[in-house]
Formats: structure tokens, C-alpha cells, sequence
């Protein structure tokens, strides 16, 4: 299980917990990663810099291991006024039926702030010397590129297609994950249109590892040791695990998440943007079948995000997931409920399993 990700992480298995924004990566999943042989990630995209500030010197309590830290690269977005009146039209009778009395309040001079609060974030990261430091929506800046480098600091950028994998490659990033069109949550795509970018992983990975030369990580739909020795065979250097994550005890996740991921089936997932206003993977609900039909219309994230915000709390105060944002990868079938350490020393258990057939099967064939 050694290789260059895992020499250059200071890691002992090629396994990264997927950063997942919103409350998920608690710092007992974040240290409980890193302290059974993966790679824990702190999912920062809503986080201001205290928050992270302070989470950071938690997760410094808990683990001696290396631990690292996603953000969300600020993009351009689009709206008119008109666009919001459409959107608060379609979500008033949601908001009636969950007793939520007004319509969120839209800062939009906040939401213009965003590049301010995204260049917070990196000094923080700076300062408390978080030593790896993931980014997904985009590349940053080659100022902040040079700056985190000279800091000693591996960054790791997300791709969905290979002409975004080389791209990041070519801005000067240590290496890349390569997310396949089956990872729940929201898409990474950067360059093309999220449905220019659904490439399934199977066929993402060699494509882009004969395109780069950086460490490739793969994610979307791995669960278990098979998914990682996929991966491994394909020629990717580590996996990227998301929802198998969430679904543990350590998980920050609303239990009505994790009991919907454990009770559902690969074909309720489907992608939508009607919860954010940007394409993103999860459990088809009452909320994504309602705004099925208008969820093209809706205004971009993060106003839509800021939209339904009230909306996915009051959801979940009530012990309803019918308006709750549940996203999840494309094989549900495989999650479970158990502790971080559980889940890794089952998948490197399965993996020495596999690989130990593999070469036996090798020499009945040199044979």
C-alpha cells in the first residue's frame, strides 16, 4: 500500500476521506481518519476563518497524524431579480408547509464579498500550518499557488475531465482527484458544463493518468477494498471516499441523512441543482421531484443555496427528509454503520485479500 501518495501525504494507507462541507467532517472524523493510517480532510467551504481556525487546534488535540483542509475556489455567478422572484414563488408552498413564516433574506453584497473571505481562509491555513490543502470548483490563484508552495504546503486540485486534470497539473499542483460522475455531492467541474463533465470513472482515471504526471487520486462511488484496488489497477495512486465516511459513527452527518443513505438504492440517486444552483449528487426527495421541472431556472449557488437554507434546517429540526439536501455517491448499497477504524481496516483487509489472489492467479498463469 505504499507509494508516492502515501510518501508524499506521510500517510500509511492511499486512503483521503473526502472533505465534505456542512458540519460532516467533524474534528472526531477528520482525527479519527488520520489516526487509523488515511488521510482525515476538514470540509471548509462554509466555514469563516475562525471556524477553521479553531477546528484546526481541535483536531491537533485529537491526532499526531497529518490532516488536511478543502475550499471551495470562489467562482463567478449569475442572477437577476427576476430569477430570484421565480425561485421564492416555487418555494413558498414548502415554506408554508414547514411553517417557516418569511423567505430567506438574500446579502447579496456578502455573497460579492466572497473572494475577501476566501483569501481569509488561506491565511489561516498559513498560519496553523495545515500541511495539505485541497480545492474544488476551480484552481486558485497563482499568487495563492506560489504562496501555500513556498509554505511547504501539497495542494491537491479536483478534476472532472481530463483537460481539467491537465490544467491543474499545469498551474503547478502536487497532484489531483479525479472525480467520476458517480461521487455524491456537489460536481467539481470547472472548465465545460456539468453535463459535458459526467464522465464515469472507469474511464476517467487511465485517460487522465496517461495525460499527467502527477499523483492521481480516484473518487466517486468507492466504497470498499475492491474500489480501491480498481483504482490501484487503473493506475490512480489513492482513493478519495466520501459517502462511506458519512455513514460513520464519527460522521458529523443528521442522522436522517445517514438512515436514507443505509436505506436506499442505486437507482433513487440522481443529480440536481434545485437545493444549491449548482449540480450536485444525492437521494431523489419530495424537494427534488417538486422543483424537477423548474430546477433549470433557478438562480445560481450560492444564492439558491441561501434560498433553501431555511428550508434543509427546519427539515431537519422536524425529523423530515423530505426537504433535506441528502447527498450521496452512487453506491449506497454498500454503506454501512461503523467506526472510521472499522471501515478502513475492513477495505485494506479486502484489498491484501484481493491482491493475495491476484498473485496467485499469476502464477497459475506463468504456470
Amino acid at each position: 500500500m505504499k507509494n508516492k501518495i502515501t510518501d508524499l501525504l506521510k500517510i500509511k494507507y492511499p486512503i483521503i476521506q473526502a472533505p465534505m462541507a456542512g458540519g460532516i467532517t467533524t474534528s472526531q472524523l477528520v482525527s479519527e481518519v488520520s489516526n487509523s493510517g488515511g488521510l482525515g480532510m476538514i470540509g471548509a467551504g462554509y466555514m469563516t476563518s475562525e471556524q477553521i481556525k479553531k477546528q484546526c487546534r481541535e483536531i491537533k488535540q485529537l491526532t499526531t497524524g497529518n490532516f488536511g483542509i478543502n475550499l471551495f475556489v470562489p467562482n463567478e455567478f449569475n442572477f437577476t431579480d427576476e430569477s430570484i422572484t421565480f425561485a421564492n414563488e416555487k418555494l413558498e408552498p414548502i415554506r408554508k408547509e414547514l411553517n417557516v413564516q418569511e423567505p430567506d433574506t438574500l446579502d447579496i453584497p456578502q455573497f460579492k464579498q466572497v473572494v475577501n473571505s476566501f483569501n481569509e481562509q488561506i491565511k489561516v491555513v498559513i498560519e496553523e500550518k495545515i500541511p495539505i490543502c485541497s480545492f474544488t470548483f476551480g484552481i486558485p490563484s497563482e499568487e495563492i499557488i506560489h504562496e501555500l508552495k513556498r509554505k511547504n504546503i501539497m495542494l491537491i486540485g479536483t478534476a472532472t475531465t481530463v483537460s481539467e486534470a491537465v490544467e491543474i497539473e499545469n498551474k503547478g499542483m502536487d497532484m489531483v482527484v479525479v472525480q467520476g460522475s458517480e461521487a455524491g455531492g456537489h460536481r467539481g467541474n470547472f472548465i465545460k458544463d456539468t453535463q459535458e463533465s459526467l464522465v464515469g470513472l472507469m474511464s476517467l482515471v487511465p485517460q487522465v493518468v496517461d495525460s499527467v504526471r502527477i499523483p492521481v487520486i480516484a473518487a466517486g462511488g468507492i466504497m470498499d477494498g475492491r474500489g480501491l484496488m480498481a483504482s490501484l489497477c487503473l493506475g490512480a495512486q489513492g482513493v478519495q471516499m466520501g459517502t462511506a465516511f458519512l455513514t460513520c459513527a464519527e460522521s458529523g452527518a443528521n442522522r436522517l441523512h445517514k438512515d436514507a443513505i443505509l436505506n436506499t438504492e442505486e437507482d433513487n440517486i440522481i443529480l440536481t441543482r434545485a437545493f444549491s444552483g449548482k449540480w450536485a449528487r444525492g437521494i431523489k426527495n419530495k424537494f427534488t421531484s417538486d422543483m424537477k421541472e423548474c430546477e433549470a431556472l433557478l438562480p445560481d449557488f450560492p444564492i439558491q443555496n441561501s434560498l433553501t437554507k431555511r428550508i434543509r434546517k427546519e427539515s431537519s429540526l422536524q425529523g423530515r427528509d423530505d426537504f433535506m439536501s441528502l447527498w450521496s455517491g452512487q453506491s449506497p448499497r454498500l454503506a454501512k454503520e461503523q467506526s472510521v477504524s472499522t471501515l478502513i481496516n475492513s477495505i485494506i483487509k479486502e484489498a491484501k485479500s484481493i491482491q493475495e489472489g491476484v498473485q496467485s492467479l499469476r502464477g497459475g498463469w506463468i504456470e
